[in-house]
Formats: C-alpha cells, structure tokens, sequence
C-alpha cells in the first residue's frame, strides 16, 4: 500500500478499517461467549491485504475451491475449509496441501476421495439439504429452493458414509436474522437428527447478518449453545457479508447528464461490471445523500459507461439536480461487489483505497490496461 494525497481518482472501493474492526469485535464476542468458531466466507470478501487484520478475530477463512482455499491458507492461517459441490481430480492433491476440512455434496463425492482426505490427516464434512426455505424474493440464493444441486437431501443421504464422515454442513440464509437459523436448526434435527451425535463438528454456514444493528444476538448464543450441549459437537459459523457489512463505499462521478423524459447521469462505473448483484438479484444499492424516487426534489437515473441498455444503477433522488463532476458514495460495497468485478467493454477496474484508524487514505491496488489486455490472451 501507498499513502494517497487527496482524493483518489474515481472509480474505486474504499474499505474502512474502524467500521470493519467494529464488525470484528462483535463476531469475536459471539465465538468467545457462544464456544462457537467463525470463519471468513471469502466468497463475499477476498481482499488479502486485510488478513493480517481480520485474524487476529476470526478462527480461519472458508473457500469455494481450490483458489481460493489456497488464499485462504497462504495469507490468512488458521483453519482453512473448503465446499465444492463437485471437486476435480486434476486438483484434489494440491487442494489437499491446503485445506484442513473438506465438505462434499454428495454421498458419491465422499466415496470417490473422503478415504484420501482422511489418509492426508483432513476432516472430512458432508453438506445436508434441510429442504426448508426460509426466505423470500431471492431464489437465486436459496440452497432450499426445489431443484437445488447443493446439498444432500434425506432420501438421498446413503448411511453408509457415516464411518467416514466428521461432520456435516448446512447453508440455506442469505441476510438472515437468528430466527430463520433456529427454525432450519429444527428442520436440520427432524430429517438428520439420528447422525448428529455421532458428528465432532457441526457447520451453521453464512448468510448470518451478525453485525447488523438489530441482529438478535442472543438468539443466536442460544442455537449455537444448545448445539454444542445437544450433541457435544464443535460449531462453525462462516459468514462473509456480517464480517464487512456497511465497511466498505464505491466512489464514483457524474460524467454526463442527460434527459430521456426523465433526467439521466451517466456516471464513471458499472453495474453489470462493478456491481453486478445490482442486476441480478436485483436490488438497489444505497446512495449516501439520496433518497427513493421522488422524496426529494430532483429525481434521476444512474446510469453506466457499458453499452448494455440494461447498465442501470437505479433512480433516485437528490436535493439538487446532479452535475458534471459530482462524487457519489454508494455504501455498503465491500460485500460480493469487488469479488465480482469484470472488465466487459474494456471496462476499467476500480481502484482499491484503504482508510486507516487516523482516516488516512492508502492505495491498495489499481488496475490498468494490462489487467484488461491479460484476461483473454
């Protein structure tokens, strides 16, 4: 990192390094007084150069894969898990050199490599289907939905396994509270409660808001708690968005402005490049200053630099028309936003910024021509 003059250039992503510790003593809090340990789900944040901090609170990291697990296990320490719905033999015995629990998603995946895992000193989960939803209006994040491919339902579960399995994993939340995480519990106990005591770890997966104001916390120490006394089984969490949640902030300016029976601002960045879940999950990222479309005076669309008819931020609406120049501060980036990025159309990257305890600005990282030209050739 390189101490930044001003304000940097826009586009970039800027993680706030007091927010962010906020949001790790809570979690530190919730391991120390529930006996649980919570890993980071480095699929919603991978930005390394923080790990020295993130794990002086956080048991280890989890991975989606071989890339990741090595990350994980390079510059983060600790406990290094790992679930894949479906692993490569091209790269089991490099994965091996760097996870500590593998998970697998099906009774045939554990029998084609649990015995190697086991051989190579690993612990070895298997990922359950509870087959109960508990949320509403986002089917693309539902493991529970019908149809799934992740996790194994009870009549596909094959009681065979058992001898090789340490552990079993769930995930079915996405930005959930503590309630929706009691209720799959149960549906957990009814369809696999016969093989929780003979399991040494019990994994609750992610999608825990933890650090958002009016999480039910206690809640939570009482599932986690209540597990641990139940079956006598060590308890996972591995949420990615509670351990950045409202710590990051995507910077951008108004290039042009424009009407089309409505005003328009083309700003300098992306949805569909620098924060896709805007399209597809939908949903509208909160604008620092705005409000809903027409709460205030002035309402406009944001619109991107791609050439998809679709670049479309949202509308929203603002004291004052905007103008050629004006910043805009879009909150709550850090989470599945820089992971995500992509350069279509010969898109830049954003910077990465860090802001210390002092709020002095650190360039992390910024990308140019050559992060584009590389990709593909």
């Amino acid at each position: 990192m390189k101490p930044l003059e001003g304000q940097p250039r826009t586009p970039y992503f800027l993680v706030d390094e007091a927010r962010l510790t906020r949001n790790l003593e809570i979690l530190r809090d919730v391991q120390e007084r529930a006996g649980c340990k919570i890993l980071l789900a480095q699929k919603a944040f991978s930005m390394f150069s923080v790990y020295p901090l993130l794990k002086k609170y956080l048991a280890g990291s989890a991975a989606s894969g071989l890339y990741e697990a090595r990350l994980g296990h390079e510059e983060f320490g600790g406990e290094t898990h790992v679930f894949s719905p479906a692993y490569r033999e091209d790269e089991w015995d490099e994965l091996l050199r760097y996870a500590d629990h593998i998970v697998f998603n099906s009774p045939a995946q554990v029998r084609r490599y649990a015995a190697r895992a086991r051989a190579a000193g690993k612990s070895v989960g298997l990922r359950v289907n509870p087959e109960h939803s508990t949320q509403e209006g986002h089917a693309i994040y539902d493991p529970c939905a019908p149809g799934s491919r992740l996790g194994t339902t009870f009549a596909n579960f094959d009681e065979d396994i058992l001898p090789l399995l340490d552990g079993l994993h769930f995930h079915t939340l996405c930005e959930q509270d503590s309630d929706a995480l009691e209720e799959t519990v149960e549906a957990v106990e009814r369809s696999f409660g016969a093989y929780l005591p003979r399991m040494k770890w019990l994994n609750l997966g992610g999608g825990h808001h933890i650090t958002r104001p009016d999480y039910d916390v206690e809640r939570l120490l009482r599932v986690v708690r209540r597990l641990r006394e139940r079956y006598g089984a060590e308890v996972y969490l591995e949420p990615g968005e509670a351990v950045v949640l409202n710590a990051g902030f995507f910077v951008t300016s108004v290039l042009e402005t424009l009407e089309n029976g409505m005003p328009i601002a083309i700003v300098d960045a992306s949805a569909a490049c620098h924060m896709p879940d805007v399209l597809e999950m939908p949903y509208r990222p909160p604008l620092r200053g705005s409000g809903n479309p027409g709460e205030k005076p002035f309402t406009c669309r944001l619109g991107g630099v791609t050439c998809l008819a679709g670049d479309v931020i949202g509308d929203y609406s603002f004291d004052e028309p905007l103008r050629e120049g004006d910043r805009l501060v879009f909150e709550d980036m850090a989470l599945y936003t820089m992971v995500k990025t992509n350069t279509f159309n010969g898109t830049p990257l954003p910077s990465i910024v860090w802001r210390d305890l002092a709020g002095k600005l650190w360039l992390v990282r910024e990308f140019g021509y050559e992060d584009f030209k590389t990709r593909l050739s």
